[in-house]
C-alpha cells in the first residue's frame, strides 16, 4: 500500500516537477499517433516500430504517475520563512571539515539534490547526520569513501 507521507522540497523542485509532468504529459497524443502509425503497417508481432512505441508509452505513463504522486504530496517549504538554532530542511549549513576546511551545504528534498552544487537530500547519510543539530555540534558520518567527521559552524535560512 503507498504512503500518504508529505515530501517535503522547495518551491524551485515543486515547479521542475511540474515543469517535467507538463512535458510529458504533452508527448502523450504524440505517442498514441506513433502507435497508430506503426499500428497501420501490419503484423504487429514482429513491428519493431509497434513495439518501440508501445514500451515508451508504459515509460511515460509509470513517470507520469510518479510525477503526480510527488506534486500530491508536497510539502512546499521556503527557507526564508524558517528560523531557528537546530538544522532543518531547507537550511544551509556551513561545515568545517577534518582539516578545519569549510564545506557549504543547502538540505533540500531529493528530486533537488545536486552534491556538486552543494545541494544535499535529507535522506542522504550527510543529510540525515545533519538534521536537528546545532552550532558546535560535531557529526560524524559513514560514506562510501570511509568515516567523516565535520563541525558545525553556521546554519542560515536562506
Amino acid at each position: 500500500m503507498a504512503t500518504m507521507e508529505k515530501v517535503p522540497m522547495l518551491a524551485e523542485g515543486y515547479e521542475r516537477i511540474a515543469a517535467d509532468l507538463k512535458a510529458l504529459r504533452a508527448e502523450r497524443p504524440k505517442i498514441v499517433d506513433a502507435i497508430e502509425e506503426a499500428r497501420a503497417h501490419g503484423d504487429l508481432s514482429e513491428n519493431a516500430e509497434y513495439h518501440a512505441a508501445k514500451e515508451r508509452q508504459g515509460q511515460i505513463e509509470a513517470q507520469i504517475s510518479d510525477l503526480e504522486d510527488r506534486i500530491s504530496r508536497a510539502q512546499i517549504i521556503d527557507p526564508a520563512t524558517l528560523s531557528g538554532d537546530r538544522i532543518v530542511f531547507g537550511a544551509t549549513v556551513t561545515l568545517l571539515d577534518e582539516d578545519d576546511k569549510p564545506v557549504k551545504y543547502q538540505i533540500v528534498g531529493q528530486t533537488e539534490a545536486d552534491a556538486k552544487k552543494g545541494r544535499i537530500s535529507y535522506n542522504s547519510p550527510l543529510g540525515r547526520a545533519l538534521i536537528t543539530k546545532k552550532v558546535g555540534d560535531e557529526i560524524e558520518v559513514t560514506v562510501p569513501s570511509g568515516d567523516k567527521f565535520y563541525l558545525v559552524e553556521k546554519i542560515e535560512f536562506i
